[in-house]
């Protein structure tokens, strides 16, 4: 599934395509695409809306819509596991997996890209609604070392699990959260209520500096499924430490790397570097 560094390149990169577009026509092939929504009142919902703005949320895509210089909701975009959404030109096939494709004022069109169909692109008009329970940004001033540390002792969680909770933390999913915890050698297994504070510190900026480097690198292609809009696979996945690399060695210590399960999401981990929570 798709991680804020992969949502965050999609969003800058269809930016500047979008901004200022009219949406002319609306075509849904799939309706559960929507969110509950018909594809009749879809159309209706964005034809004849201007997008203004194009961000990010977490894991979500937003387009602020605007009609007659009013404000008119907003698109909001899950990928899902194998979404992608892209601008292509006037003329060009929308391909056999576009569930949702919307005509724009200059002939181009906006597509969602979905082979497995998990992906959502939903019209709001209550925003607080849809993302009021999402926690802080981890690259936004909320998210600080301070408040890491405050945070974690107000809970009696799991490191990992904690931190894939969207409720506490927006836009971290499983690929980033093994290499920040390995890069802060901390286990995923460690009760947050018992990580020093030196060492949520360590945890606060691994996480910045993973999510950082791995948009630089716009996002991780570890599958077939993940391309940016342009087409091309992300760059981060050579720079792995610890995803999908069990039975490697370390690149911090060289003991062998393993993979364990935590709250049924697949983790890797080093046993050196991120001593076991029981020991």
């Amino acid at each position: 599934m798709p991680e804020l560094p992969e949502v965050e390149t999609t969003a800058r990169l269809i930016r500047p395509r979008l901004l200022g577009r009219e949406i002319a026509a609306a075509r849904v092939r799939w309706e559960r695409s929507l969110g509950g929504l018909s594809a009749a009142a879809f159309g209706r919902r964005v034809r004849g809306a201007r997008v203004v703005s194009v961000w990010r949320r977490g894991k979500l895509i937003l387009l602020d819509l605007e009609r007659a210089g009013e404000l008119a909701g907003w698109l909001v975009c899950h990928l899902g596991m194998t979404g992608r959404l892209l601008v292509e030109e006037a003329g060009t096939p929308p391909g056999p997996w576009a569930r949702v494709s919307l005509g724009l004022d200059d002939g181009r069109r906006l597509h969602l890209v979905d082979p497995r169909k998990f992906g959502r692109l939903e019209v709001v008009r209550d925003l607080e609604d849809r993302l009021g329970h999402l926690g802080p940004e981890p690259l936004g001033g909320e998210f600080t070392g301070a408040w890491l540390i405050r945070a974690l002792r107000s809970r009696r969680r799991r490191l990992k699990p904690l931190l894939l909770d969207q409720g506490f933390l927006a836009g971290l999913g499983n690929i980033y959260a093994d290499e920040s915890l390995h890069r802060a050698r901390l286990h995923p297994l460690r009760a947050s209520h018992r990580v020093p504070a030196e060492a949520a510190r360590r945890l606060h900026a691994a996480i910045r500096w993973t999510l950082r480097r791995a948009i630089e690198r716009e996002g991780s292609s570890f599958d077939a499924f993940y391309r940016t809009p342009e087409g091309q696979p992300g760059r981060y996945q050579s720079q792995f430490r610890v995803y999908g690399r069990q039975g490697q060695p370390c690149p911090a210590c060289g003991a062998t790397l393993v993979r364990i399960v935590v709250g049924q999401r697949g983790t890797h981990l080093c046993r050196r570097c991120q001593r076991s929570p029981r020991a």
